[in-house]
């Protein structure tokens, strides 16, 4: 039985977050395809990780046998998302630009679970593993667009995921989303409404080929 791992951060419920109806969408449709799988869910925002601290960050370096009680506590918790991360056939994770970048939530997620020698190095434990990031923004930073400079989400991502933890990345990124509750975008929703249709549709598309792929 195939694994997926779901990491929600939106700071809004599924009703008023753009990000949670894709993934929901996404696993909906998953769960259709592969009835008998099993779905991890981390929400990140009801239920966040302590940042990484010097602790923790020092016991990933250090040689296990000689890890303090400290650094052994704190690093069981890298260890279990470790676990997670590499236990996953597939992974979707929602990743909403706030303030032109992702949720802190979801930066100490990567921060835990980043362990160089493990998940991170020459041969990475999750390499080749395929994430779909749902990368939702309130405006427009595709190319071409007046901010397009301010796209710090899927660069650092694609960098973090693709290079360090050799994921296979695909972004699916539902855009102005801020259209329909700010009256100087008004005019921008008929774009905004496609761009949430293609997103919803595209994840159903992705969940139905990656269930596919471990069912096959």
């Amino acid at each position: 039985m195939a694994t997926l791992l779901l990491l929600d951060t939106s700071v809004f419920p599924e009703g008023r977050s753009a990000s949670r109806s894709v993934t929901s969408a996404f696993r909906k449709t998953w769960e259709e395809q592969h009835p008998d799988g099993t779905v991890v869910h981390r929400d990140l925002a009801a239920d966040p990780l302590p940042h990484l601290d010097g602790v923790g960050a020092a016991a990933g370096f250090a040689d296990p046998a000689a890890r303090t009680p400290e650094q052994q506590t704190a690093f069981a918790l890298r260890t279990r998302l470790a676990d997670e991360l590499e236990q996953a056939d597939a992974i979707v994770m929602a990743a909403p630009m706030y303030n032109f970048t992702i949720p802190s939530t979801l930066k100490a997620w990567l921060d835990h679970v980043i362990i160089p020698g493990r998940t991170a190095g020459a041969e990475p434990s999750a390499k080749g593993t395929p994430i779909v990031v749902v990368a939702s923004r309130g405006g427009s930073y595709a190319p071409g667009t007046p901010r397009e400079g301010f796209e710090y989400v899927q660069n650092y991502l694609q960098a973090v995921l693709g290079d360090m933890l050799g994921l296979d990345v695909e972004f699916i990124v539902p855009e102005l989303t801020m259209a329909p509750a700010n009256p100087a975008m008004a005019e921008l929703v008929p774009l905004y409404e496609a761009s949430r249709e293609k997103a919803h549709s595209n994840a159903a598309a992705k969940a139905k080929s990656l269930a596919h792929r471990f069912t096959a």
